[in-house]
Parts: structure tokens; sequence; C-alpha cells
């Protein structure tokens, strides 16, 4: 446990949660269609590595995650068991079916390659407010995936969710390119989701080159969601060093 103090407020806060998304794990395991590598062991060793959380993200096309790998995984993580997507009928049911700690509402269209917007809350406020409601009536937390804008955090607030994920391509883009204060709208929005007493999560091409960067900057932020590069990393390091690397940035 640390105190942190910024903007004039001191706040106690715990150490950022760390959960992998193995996705890519599936990708390669789909790629020549038999169980190299496999994704349950691959998962527990993770674990064992240190993360503290495992997240998956099936999409309508299985072509990475398959339904099936949810229902496999729900007895084998032991951490917190996060599950990405578009809440789709289809989606839904898994969901109430696997009974995960948290499930991220992404809205994701059904031929994209990667997650590239966070929700309109305040068009899809209704609609979102009722599925949100149903999950956690079920005692699953919920967490919507949002862009850095105030409008967006403030309809999320009238959703009912626990929390929201930052969706923070547009932070890493920047500071790739040299600009730190690329930061600063997600530090505005974390500022703003304690003021609406809404749980923060991170995620998006967050990597080893701006994670700690990105951790100490914001207010609050419990989790970040870390896959690809992750998994891109750990090609040269290894899968433990590069958990324990991102551990470490956390701390």
């Amino acid at each position: 446990m640390l105190l942190r103090i910024f903007a004039g407020k001191v706040t106690i806060i715990e150490m950022t949660k760390l959960s992998v998304n193995v996705n890519k794990i599936a990708t390669l395991r789909n790629a020549r269609g038999g169980n190299v590598p496999d994704l349950i062991k691959t998962v527990k060793d993770i674990e064992s590595f240190g993360a503290q959380g495992i997240t998956i993200h099936p999409r309508p096309d299985e072509r990475h995650i398959r339904y099936q790998d949810a229902r496999d995984l729900k007895g084998v993580v032991k951490t917190e068991l996060n599950i990405e997507g578009n809440p789709v009928e289809k989606f839904i049911n898994l969901v109430l079916e696997v009974q995960p700690d948290q499930v991220t509402l992404v809205p994701d269209s059904v031929d994209a390659i990667t997650s590239n917007a966070g929700w309109d809350t305040i068009k899809n406020r209704l609609f979102l407010k009722e599925v949100i409601a149903e999950f956690k009536s079920h005692g699953i937390r919920t967490s919507i995936f949002v862009d850095p804008v105030a409008e967006m955090i403030e309809g999320a607030k009238e959703t009912g969710t626990d929390r929201i994920e930052l969706y923070t391509e547009a932070f890493a883009e920047g500071f790739k390119e040299g600009h730190p204060n690329a930061v600063k709208p997600y530090v505005d929005a974390a500022l703003l989701a304690q003021d609406l007493d809404l749980g923060l999560n991170a995620g998006h091409d967050l990597s080893l080159e701006n994670i700690k960067f990105f951790a100490d900057s914001i207010p609050g932020l419990l989790e970040v969601s870390i896959g690809h590069a992750l998994i891109a990393e750990a090609l040269y390091d290894g899968l433990e060093k590069t958990i324990q690397s991102y551990l470490e940035a956390l701390s």
C-alpha cells in the first residue's frame, strides 16, 4: 500500500494489477489447428510468474479465443478472469454461463481486427444500462471501454457500471512520437472517474516502453490489460522475465 499526493489530494493506492490478454497465444495455437501452444498451460504459467489476472476477448468468428476456451479457463484461472467483448446475445449468454470475475464491454464490429474505439455511452446508455444490470445481478463486476472524454465517462456513470477501461491507443502513439503530454487527457479522465466513484482500468497498445510512465501518471489506476505487446516482447526475453518487468514497472 502506498500514499500518493496528486493535485493536492492524498490517496491510498494499491499496486496496479497486470491482467495478461492471452488472445495471441490462442492465435498461434489456431494457426496449426492443434493444441500447441497449450492455452491452459500457458495461463497457469502466466499466473505462476506473478500476473494478477487473465483477459480473454472471444470474437464471434472465434479466430483466436474460442468460446470453449472461456468455459475451460473458468476452472483454471486462480487470480481474476476478465472476459472482454461486444455484448451481443451470444457473448452475454457466454458471460452468464462462465461467471467471470469481470466483464469488459467493448463496442467491436464483427470484422474488427482489434478494438479501435470506446463506447458512445450517451447514445448507448439505455442498452448498456440493461446489459450491465443483468451482469451485476449475477455478481459480475462490469467495466466499459471508453475514450478519455469527459462526456463519455459521465455517461458511463449513468449506466451503473463499476469501472471504466480507458482506451489508451492515443497515449501510446503520442508517447512513441515523443509527446509525453499525450497522457494529460488520461490524467483528467482518471480524476473525473475518481470524482464519480468509478473504478479505473486501462488498455490498448500499452507496452514496456510506456507502461511505467503511464502508470506513474494516472491516479487510481487499478488494472491494465496487456496482450499483444507483452507476447511480442516475450519472444525476445521470455514470458517469465517479461511479466516480471511489467510488475516492476507497475510497482
